[in-house]
């Protein structure tokens, strides 16, 4: 998270103010910030594998 966060990923929803704060588990704000830095990078070739710690999905794997 501190890679996405500080390399531009929009973080200020996970904080404890922010919209998105809720669940306040590693794993929900993790997942935020994974996203919205391989929403940012995607179309410049970035990846989203975070050293293995995450993967792209098509579907919410939490349904």
């Amino acid at each position: 998270m501190d890679y996405a966060c500080g390399s531009g990923a929009e973080c200020g929803s996970i904080q404890p103010s922010g919209a998105c704060y809720t669940p306040d588990t590693v794993l929900a704000h993790a997942s935020y910030a994974f996203n919205s830095y391989w929403q940012m990078t995607k179309a410049a070739g970035g990846t989203c594998d975070f050293g293995g710690t995450a993967t792209i999905v098509t579907r919410d794997p939490s349904k």
